[in-house]
């Protein structure tokens, strides 16, 4: 059960009413994570300028999810694990086999699978990576453009891994369970 209640989209008023809107609009679904977060409206409207910023970059939308997996099999978020499977297989069409290897940094894919390592490298080194792992991404042809938009993916992904975990949001996707689940 929810630490943090729900804003119900029909009774919800201001911005966070607009909010709501927006992302049914957006998505055909107003998911629980996006009613909770409007508890605090300014959140909300962070996670959805920072997801929309990202959205429009240099990485496509398999490969974004394939990031946010990554994120949060790293963070034990259940919620996050089980959108972006979802999101994965039935938006962005990405095999399921590769879903289940992006969990773990893995792609049979060369430039994705750079990607994801660099992401997992920045992850665990909280930003501190080594010259190699730059160099070992450029080789495979991540570009700059590219590299930044990683850390974007990963502050974008811990944000909703820790407020899933925390506000232990009532999962609506079909769950998949992290290795190491927190929430």
């Amino acid at each position: 059960m929810s630490r943090l209640p729900q804003i119900d989209p029909a009774t919800a008023t201001g911005e966070a009413a607009e909010l709501l809107d927006q992302v049914q609009k957006a998505l055909g679904v107003t998911p629980n994570m996006t009613k909770t977060m409007a508890n605090s409206p300014a959140l909300l409207k962070g996670y959805l300028a920072l997801s929309g910023a990202l959205a429009t970059g240099a990485l496509p939308t398999a490969v974004r999810e394939r990031l946010a997996l990554t994120t949060a099999e790293a963070n034990g978020c259940t919620y996050c694990l089980s959108a972006h499977t979802y999101i994965g297989a039935n938006v962005a069409k990405v095999d399921p086999d590769e879903l289940e290897n992006a969990r773990f940094a893995k792609s049979n894919d060369e430039h994705t699978q750079a990607l994801l390592q660099l992401s997992n490298d920045i992850l665990h080194a909280r930003g501190a990576v080594s010259d190699d792992s730059i160099a070992q991404a450029r080789a495979a042809g991540v570009t700059d453009a590219e590299i930044g938009e990683v850390v974007g993916h990963i502050a974008l992904n811990v944000l909703t891994n820790y407020f899933n975990v925390l506000s232990q949001v009532d999962n609506d996707w079909p769950v998949v369970t992290p290795t190491n689940s927190l929430g």
